[in-house]
């Protein structure tokens, strides 16, 4: 295989990442959303609990999004 394809295909990969992150951040306010309108007078008790999960959820992403860039202008 070429090593310039399988860089490309190696950051390709890496940008799964990105769409699991999507899923996850879009799942945390999801429940959230769910959960406030189930018990909405302990929805603002779980607002630091929201912005954690989305802050880690996203930090994934942007890890993965990291990685591909570093095989794509490093290696």
């Amino acid at each position: 295989m070429d090593p310039l394809a399988a860089k490309f295909l190696g950051a390709g990969l890496a940008c799964i990442g990105m769409g699991g992150a999507a899923i996850g951040v879009a799942n945390v306010f999801g429940q959230f959303l769910a959960g406030a309108l189930r018990n909405p007078s302990a929805a603002a008790g779980q607002n630091t609990t929201l912005f954690l999960g989305f802050a880690l959820a996203e930090a994934f992403g942007i890890f993965s999004l990291l990685i591909a860039l570093l095989l794509l202008f490093v290696l």
